[in-house]
């Protein structure tokens, strides 16, 4: 339980950087470079996958086993996942809502986070069972 707990944290701590990261990249690529906000979106996710993998390999899930490159393809293969939903539903939710494109991009970050916990610590960071 104690395992538990502490990576819950620092998910917690490392998804509030990489969530920052990634709307601070999309906003900026907005307001800077008049990208539109799904390219935006794109951008920002790359930038952010780096720092969530390496916060999660190093910090969340350190007492995995895997190789850097299994946990990176499995995370990977877990933060496209959840990219695809997000910018699904971004999509859809940029044409029928009113909602500013930060805002909404804020509220769906938030919405992806706690997927993405239960497929990490359950598949893409999974300890080794012998």
């Amino acid at each position: 339980m104690v395992v538990m707990l502490t990576q819950l944290a620092w998910f917690v701590l490392v998804g509030c950087a990489a969530a920052a990261t990634h709307w601070l990249i999309a906003v900026g690529c907005v307001t800077v470079w008049q990208q539109p906000p799904l390219l935006a979106n794109l951008i920002g996710w790359l930038v952010a996958f780096l720092v969530s993998f390496g916060g999660h390999y190093r910090l969340t899930f350190r007492h995995q086993q895997n190789s850097l490159a299994v946990a990176c393809g499995r995370f990977f293969l877990v933060s496209a996942s959840g990219f695809v939903i997000n910018e699904l539903s971004y999509a859809c939710l940029l044409h029928v809502t009113n909602i500013a494109y930060d805002l909404l991009l804020a509220m769906i970050l938030v919405a992806i986070a706690g997927l993405t916990f239960i497929l990490s610590r359950g598949w893409a960071f999974r300890r080794k069972t012998s």
